[in-house]
């Protein structure tokens, strides 16, 4: 009995703690609906830094602008050449996120877009509503657009 109650005990008591260090962790659909994006710790990294990888593909189009499958799709917009033929699926999208002092905001991290192949500082937030926000930008935050993502899973 007393074991029961100390594992009861803490579950109880790890259960806010985990709700809250996995508040934007997840799979997430982009605004422009074109992909899902799964949030997680980076591998490999003991800072806790956050980095995103493309997980689904919806009608992905190649270079000649058909449609094509999501397992061929390619990163043809890319600046560097070099890079658009690498795969879309399984593609990190957000890396190098630092967590602030409120464990629903993330800053100091970079996003890829693959509908124009640049790279942008970010900052990303879970907003009460529980949808996700994105704010890509160039030098300053000010000078950015801002983007939301909707939950698709924990």
């Amino acid at each position: 009995m007393t074991r029961w109650l100390l594992a009861a005990a803490i579950a109880l008591f790890a259960a806010p703690a985990f709700a809250q260090k996995s508040g934007v962790m997840g799979t997430w659909l982009t605004a422009s609906g074109a992909a899902q994006v799964r949030l997680s710790p980076c591998i490999g990294e003991a800072t806790g830094a956050l980095c995103g990888v493309v997980v689904a593909l919806f009608d992905p189009k190649g270079p000649d602008g058909k449609v094509v499958t999501p397992q061929t799709a390619t990163d043809h917009r890319n600046e560097n050449a070099a890079l658009r033929s690498r795969k879309v699926l399984g593609m990190l999208l957000i890396w190098g996120f630092k967590a602030t002092s409120d464990p629903n905001e993330f800053e100091g991290g970079r996003i890829y877009n693959p509908e124009n192949g640049k790279t942008y500082s970010a900052n990303i937030s879970l907003q009460p509503d529980g949808k996700l926000r994105l704010r890509g930008y160039v030098g300053s935050p000010m000078l950015g657009e801002t983007q939301l993502w909707t939950r698709v899973s924990q």
